[in-house]
């Protein structure tokens, strides 16, 4: 490997047997690049100054200055220099504590060889996409979501509303299999259930939290990255985060359409996607997700009452709600090919184009539903996951033309 392209690493431990210990481990990797080692906080930061890292390894407890302190500090001068904190200690608020610093990881010493490699080249990368980019990586939280000082810098992710006027359609089951196929490590997902009465997208991944949107709501005006991560629904299997519907009916009124519009705009500054699960009805709560949407994800089914409902929404969104026709992604669920009425004639009766198909597949969706594992985790080559995948990949090429004629509007 090329040494333009080495990851440059800066040890700081005040134990010396430490400090050679790291660096005869590091020595036999051909990606790595140890500049220099440091003895305390303030002689890291002076080092950091004249080497110019990519990656430095900071012990948290040391005498002068702590690591916690010389991150914030190093961060502030050279913000794609990634910090990885080692403790002995382990626990969430020293992890909280390194996070809210700048630094891009927390391993508990002593790591092993295999646990400190990976960190290395995972925030060496980072840095060197920063470095290319100009800018600064996203600092994260405990919870993996950016942490305040990294949100201004980072771009608005994208609010993709999943509708249909007519219910018992599955909106549900595409809202929750589409955020699967949209979350990676890049592109961060939360689902969020608009179903205040009786959502049930906790249920739909086998989760249960204490916390819904009421807890968010109320503080709309009050938000950070830290109360959205604990208030959040954690899917361990795929990663996506869920932001549940209150527990009961009722308790639907207590959330207003305003405060609804204020907790979508502030989690779209933490997340590229934010996928919101609707109901048929359209209240102050729909209606003002559909209003903040970049996409709209119509679904409508093969027979006469759904195509009908399709058709007066579209006639709302354009002509009521000023919605440009662009933004909607119409998507035919349970596709049945025996039926005579088929994607090419709705199309075309509705004149607009149907974007993705998903085929009926009952045997899987409701063993699906009923285990709270969603059926693109299981199976990607199955029809119904090839069906979510393909409507994934449409959402990204229509927010790749609607960027593109930003950029073109701007030149």
């Amino acid at each position: 490997m090329a040494s333009n392209n080495k990851f440059r690493v800066l040890i700081v431990d005040d134990v010396a047997e430490t400090r050679e210990n790291v660096r005869k481990l590091l020595q036999f990797e051909s990606d790595v690049d140890v500049v220099g080692v440091a003895r305390t906080g303030r002689e890291a930061i002076e080092i950091s100054d004249e080497v110019e890292p990519d990656v430095i390894l900071m012990d948290i407890n040391m005498p002068d200055m702590d690591g916690i302190a010389a991150t914030e500090a190093i961060r502030q001068k050279s913000s794609f220099v990634q910090v990885v904190i080692l403790s002995v200690q382990g626990d969430s608020n020293y992890l909280r504590r390194a996070m809210q610093a700048g630094a891009s990881d927390f391993l508990t010493k002593p790591p092993t060889g295999d646990e400190l490699i990976t960190a290395i080249r995972r925030a060496g990368t980072m840095a060197h996409q920063e470095k290319a980019k100009g800018g600064a990586a996203p600092v994260v939280t405990s919870s993996g979501l950016p942490s305040v000082a990294s949100i201004s810098s980072l771009q608005q992710g994208k609010v993709i509303v999943v509708y249909s006027p007519k219910g018992g359609v599955g909106s549900t089951t595409i809202a929750v299999n589409l955020g699967m196929a949209l979350h990676n490590d890049e592109t961060r997902t939360v689902i969020v259930d608009g179903n205040l009465q009786f959502g049930d997208v906790a249920l739909f991944i086998n989760e249960q939290g204490k916390n819904t949107i009421l807890d968010l709501a109320s503080i709309a005006d009050e938000l950070d990255p830290e109360i959205v991560g604990d208030v959040m629904v954690k899917h361990d299997a795929s990663g996506v985060h869920v932001l549940a519907a209150p527990p009961r009916p009722e308790q639907a009124e207590s959330v207003s359409g305003q405060e609804f519009l204020k907790t979508i705009q502030y989690l779209r500054r933490l997340y590229a996607y934010v996928i919101v699960d609707t109901p048929s009805l359209l209240t102050d709560i729909v209606l003002s997700a559909v209003d903040e949407s970049d996409i709209i994800v119509l679904i409508a089914t093969q027979d006469i009452p759904s195509i009908k409902s399709a058709q007066l929404f579209l006639n709302l969104l354009v002509t009521s709600l000023g919605a440009e026709q662009e933004r909607v992604v119409f998507t035919i669920n349970r596709y049945d090919k025996r039926i005579g009425i088929t994607p090419e004639k709705i199309g075309n009766n509705l004149k607009l184009e149907v974007a993705a198909t998903i085929p009926l597949d009952e045997r899987v969706i409701t063993r699906s539903v009923n285990r709270g594992v969603p059926f693109i985790l299981e199976n990607k080559t199955q029809p119904a996951s090839r069906g979510i995948l393909s409507l994934a990949e449409s959402i990204r090429t229509r927010i790749a033309s609607a960027e593109t004629r930003e950029d073109e509007k701007g030149k």
